[in-house]
């Protein structure tokens, strides 16, 4: 069964936990991949509304998928395949986790998660985050980021396509080393996402005038 832990590294609805994990350095950027890194910010910057399907990978290699709606900035759905029960929304500010299954609600800040890395209205990739390292591959190439402000422990890698040009996934690793990755697929730009698709409300909550 898939955990709120794993939940929270793959979609980053949830602080990176602390722990002794040593941070790496920021890495030396060539012109090259700076080149791929502005490239990189400046496709983010451009994406309004997406949609498409995601697979996710554990760290203990448990594989589950559903469908995933962008709408920057701030706004972002995953919706787990039946009979996950699980749907993950953030808002603008907040990023909200259901579980109809376990009957739970969790809700976190969205700027403590790495999520807010390409939900931001302006995407920098080269203030307040540490480029740690960006790898090239025959098909695309990977950039590895931390919070430099360090609100948030662990790393993100943002995995993108060169044909098509287009973010294929990310893995999330937290402070102890433990990694979840998210791989996308038919994701592209769409319109017309309703906003009600990016607001999730606590089913537990206690309406003003009503006791539980």
């Amino acid at each position: 069964m898939l955990n709120r832990r794993s939940l929270a590294l793959a979609l980053a609805a949830a602080p990176f936990f602390a722990g002794s994990v040593q941070a790496a350095p920021p890495a030396i950027l060539s012109a090259e991949d700076r080149a791929l890194v502005d490239k990189a910010a400046a496709y983010l910057q451009g994406l309004t509304q997406a949609r498409g399907r995601f697979v996710q990978t554990d760290a203990r290699g448990s594989r589950t998928q559903g469908e995933v709606m962008i709408n920057r900035p701030g706004r972002a759905r995953f919706a787990y395949d039946p009979p996950s029960g699980l749907l993950v929304v953030a808002d603008g500010a907040n990023v909200s986790v259901s579980n109809s299954q376990l009957k739970t609600f969790d809700r976190y800040p969205l700027m403590a998660t790495p999520l807010s890395l390409f939900l931001a209205r302006q995407v920098r990739l080269d203030k307040s985050i540490v480029i740690t390292e960006v790898r090239r591959a025959a098909d695309g190439f990977t950039i590895t980021a931390r919070d430099g402000s360090r609100r948030a422990e662990g790393s993100i890698s943002l995995r993108f396509s060169a044909n098509p040009w287009a973010l294929a996934g990310w893995t999330v690793s937290d402070a102890q080393g433990q990694t979840t990755q998210i791989q996308l697929t038919d994701f592209a730009p769409t319109s017309g996402l309703a906003p009600g698709l990016f607001e999730l409300k606590d089913p537990h909550a206690v309406r003003p005038g009503r006791a539980r």
